[in-house]
């Protein structure tokens, strides 16, 4: 009548560590993470499979019917981008991690069975163990290994934080790119211009082979910078498509043409510091790396002692029919290990832990420190473009448009200050785009949508506007003065005219007007 009782009592504590991890699931909801982001302005979607089905698909031939700007890259990239996977595979390791610290170890049968000497017959012995250290462990196991995944549920919003930032990041290279190719592109037309006519005079008589050859090979770069120009953008394509996990066959889509302009006014920096102390993931998985540790070295200190204890139960039968049953308890003595390994390793990584904190705060606060002095920059750089010196290439080439009406200056001086004005808009352009990837390196830095995101943003004019200008464009009207277009025109019968006998003097009896003006196409 009392082996009932312990063999219940023993299979109740099996019972017990069996279904002390049963409510763990091996894989999180989606909203496990999402609730993270969306706290922290970021994106949102399904993770949990690879998401490429025929309804993605529609979605996404929706989206790029209309150029796509930053916000329609990222939401491409919530669906498609096999980098959010891998990130979100990584927190499927972690959840597996949980559910291997909570799970104690397998019981174990032992069966014996002796033959006594020449027919006195058979001693059977049945045994039964359970790991007893596993047993008194598991509630502190359980407790560091779910603030463990609590950890890696940080790691894991912040990677898919990053990833959006790295789409945005990419979309501004990439348009700032295609801006910079159309500049040159147009800068490469002028060049043409300019040698085409240079070719004419040249023929006329008009300019020197010194002359010539200059304007041959200041085309030569322009195409040369041109083609750069475009391979770097297509490049620049090609990332952004990785980034958003998409074919560039699959997909042909395009982007906008036009960068935002800076914000009206930008965040201090203390203000984001403060911020981010509360909301960077960075620094909230370092704080709770840093509880787990605390915990697991006092658990180490606590339970050094206990090595390889077992509990169990045995049941015997001896030959002659006796019958023998009762608990064992295997104890490991603390005689030559005593622990010192295990408490040096907890030691090390708490003062790992420790050390990893101090650095993220250090270094998310002087990030910030640096990156919003970065935008700053940007900001008075496109200030500067904006307000005066792509103002003062405007009136220098409306100026040479005028002097060059009176003949007082060549037509490839007037070229020159077009493209001047070009060079002018480039770094424009660049600067803007420069910007922008510095307010979201801020970001990043910051862990959450800087708050000054929400003011409305004008947009700077496209390359179009920039060719072709229009008028409303304030402080960046080209009207009367277009030169994009400028071209011999070879369907006039008078493009060249026969030099007079003025013009057939040697260059040397020429004067300095004669030499650069010459017969007009």
């Amino acid at each position: 009548m009392n082996k009932l009782p312990k063999l219940t009592i023993f299979n109740l504590l099996l019972a017990l560590s069996l279904t002390g991890c049963a409510s763990l699931r091996t894989q999180p909801p989606d909203a496990s993470i999402n609730s993270l982001l969306q706290e922290r302005g970021g994106p949102s979607a399904e993770w949990s499979e690879y998401r490429n089905s025929p309804a993605d698909t529609a979605t996404i031939n929706e989206w790029i019917l209309s150029p796509i700007g930053p916000d329609t890259a990222v939401k491409i990239a919530m669906l498609r981008s096999p980098k959010l996977q891998q990130e979100y595979a990584r927190l499927g390791l972690a959840r597996s991690d949980v559910l291997e610290a909570v799970q104690i170890s397998n019981p174990s049968i032992s069966l014996l069975r002796q033959n006594q000497s020449p027919g006195d017959g058979v001693q059977r012995t049945l045994g039964f163990s359970l790991p007893l250290a596993d047993l008194i462990l598991l509630p502190s196991r359980t407790r560091l290994a779910h603030a463990d995944f609590e950890r890696a549920r940080f790691d894991t919003a912040k990677a898919v934080f990053d990833v959006a930032l790295d789409v945005e990041s990419a979309w501004y290279a990439y348009v700032g790119a295609q801006q910079v190719a159309d500049m040159r592109t147009a800068v490469s037309n002028a060049s043409n211009v300019s040698m085409e006519l240079a070719e004419r005079f040249y023929a006329a008589g008009n300019i020197s082979e010194l002359q010539l050859n200059q304007e041959r090979a200041a085309a030569s770069e322009a195409r040369l910078d041109a083609g750069a120009a475009m391979v770097e953008a297509a490049q620049r394509r090609l990332a952004l498509n990785n980034l958003m996990g998409l074919d560039s066959n699959e997909y042909p889509w395009a982007a906008l043409d036009r960068l935002p302009l800076p914000v009206a006014s930008e965040d201090e920096p203390e203000t984001l510091i403060a911020i981010a102390r509360e909301k960077n993931l960075q620094l909230l998985a370092a704080r709770q790396q840093l509880v787990v540790m605390q915990s697991s070295y006092k658990a180490t200190r606590n339970w050094r002692w206990l090595g390889a204890t077992g509990v169990g139960y045995e049941r015997e039968k001896e030959a002659d029919g006796t019958r023998l049953s009762g608990p064992s308890l295997d104890l490991e003595l603390p005689i030559f290990n005593q622990g010192q390994a295990k408490m040096a390793r907890a030691q090390a990584l708490l003062a790992d832990a420790q050390a990893r904190l101090r650095q993220a705060e250090l270094s998310i606060e002087n990030d910030i420190r640096a990156n919003a002095n970065a935008v700053r920059a940007h900001g008075e750089s496109i200030g500067i473009y904006r307000n005066s010196l792509i103002p003062q290439r405007e009136t220098v080439l409306a100026r040479s448009q005028q002097e060059q009406n009176f003949m007082l200056i060549g037509v490839f001086e007037l070229i020159q200050a077009k493209a001047r004005e070009y060079d002018a808009y480039q770094g424009y352009l660049e600067a803007v785009r420069d910007y922008w990837q510095s307010r979201v390196e801020l970001t990043r830095s910051v862990g959450e949508r800087l708050p000054s995101d929400a003011s409305k943003k004008e947009t700077t004019p496209s390359v179009e506007d920039i060719l072709k200008p229009k008028d409303g464009i304030e402080g960046m009207d080209h009207s009367g003065h277009d030169m994009s277009n400028m071209k011999a025109d070879d369907e006039k019968e008078d493009a060249v005219t026969e030099p007079a006998e003025e013009d057939k003097k040697p260059d040397t009896e020429k004067t300095e007007e004669h030499r650069h003006e010459g017969a007009q196409p």
